[in-house]
């Protein structure tokens, strides 16, 4: 290998070499690509129980865009936050709102419900992620401002026990935090925009979470280092929502491209794009069933679509939302999902399988 005359390897060298072995990783990864997802799934049964869809609930409360939303461990509470500032607590069952939280901040963006469903968390334009708990006590009392970022907030969750949280934001990293301390664990750098979704990997140990940004890459993550491990590319937009596949060998996204997709690590690439011509608008949250054969994914013409993410087609179009959808949210027992829309409201619906 050719060297300078100070010692140094050729930049020019190790960068040809670099693109060769990048090319010739591409031709390998192609003689992989023999078959398409939805031609292996051809045999399987199409999904017809989806007119079994209804809005059971329709929660009203809030005054202004409704921002994000999670269910409680019960499978019966929803926790919802709002461009009003506001954090309420819902019985999904009865309608009733059980607590009611303000804010210092508007535009509340990120929301989530501790496993123990004793506190919630949230965070927003104050750059804050902040622990309430559910008391009926005075809750700002004894709420606990556990991380602060140099931007806006805009996605948090408990990776498994209410120890810690972790946090994605606008300043381009993600987070992970002690709650009773609020001490840094780990900072993860390695997007070039503002990160807008986190999701926990489906596994005993926690260890690995992957966020979407508004560079268009979508990185997975190994908690313990701070380090990047995977990287996919293939969105022309922001990816606004990610979620892993339950079965914690793939990953769906969401895009302000209008499309979804599925990424799987042990390929390593794109499997599945979910779009139509028709479909023009920014998926803004996508969530899974259970199974992971169904996708939802709320959109900025207020509709929410399911997608069969074997087959890769739409099987339903749902309808209800004055407002786009910017929160879907599927039910720890998988029988009912929540949605929550800038028409200030949240809708649960349920379904049979």
């Amino acid at each position: 290998m050719a060297v300078n005359e100070n010692g140094n390897e050729s930049i020019e060298l190790l960068t040809k070499e670099a693109d060769h072995l990048k090319q010739k990783l591409e031709e390998e990864r192609q003689k992989l690509n023999d078959v398409t997802l939805a031609t292996v799934a051809e045999r399987l049964e199409h999904i017809n129980f989806l007119s079994n869809i209804k809005t059971r609930r329709h929660l009203k409360g809030h005054q202004s865009k409704v921002l994000c939303c999670d269910w409680c461990t019960d499978k019966r509470r929803i926790v919802s936050s709002s461009q009003d500032g506001k954090l309420i607590v819902w019985d999904a069952f009865t309608n009733n709102k059980e607590f009611a939280v303000s804010t210092p901040s508007t535009w509340v963006m990120a929301c989530a419900y501790a496993p123990s469903a004793t506190h919630i968390a949230c965070g927003g334009m104050d750059n804050k992620v902040t622990v309430y708990p559910l008391t009926h006590e005075d809750d700002s009392a004894k709420k606990k401002t556990v991380g602060t970022h140099t931007s806006f907030v805009s996605c948090c969750m408990f990776p498994n026990s209410d120890q810690q949280i972790l946090t994605g934001s606008g300043d381009s990293t993600a987070a992970l935090w002690d709650v009773e301390t609020g001490q840094l664990l780990q900072s993860f750098h390695g997007h070039s925009s503002d990160v807008m979704a986190v999701d926990l990997a489906p596994s005993e140990t926690g260890n690995t979470f992957v966020s979407g940004s508004a560079d268009k890459t979508v990185l997975v993550w190994d908690m313990r280092t701070g380090q990047y491990v995977q990287s996919f590319e293939g969105h022309f937009s922001d990816v606004n929502s990610v979620r892993f596949h339950p079965s914690g060998d793939a990953i769906a996204t969401g895009s302000d491209d209008a499309t979804c997709r599925l990424f799987d690590l042990r390929a390593d690439k794109e499997v599945a794009v979910y779009s139509k011509e028709s479909i023009i608008f920014g998926a803004n949250s996508i969530d899974l069933s259970v199974s992971g054969r169904l996708l939802f994914a709320g959109y900025n013409d207020y509709t929410i679509n399911v997608w069969d993410t074997l087959k890769c087609v739409r099987v339903s179009l749902l309808f209800g939302h004055e407002n786009r959808v910017s929160s879907v949210k599927m039910s720890p027992d998988g029988t009912a999902f929540v949605s929550g829309s800038w028409d200030t409201t949240l809708r649960v619906c349920i379904f049979h399988l």
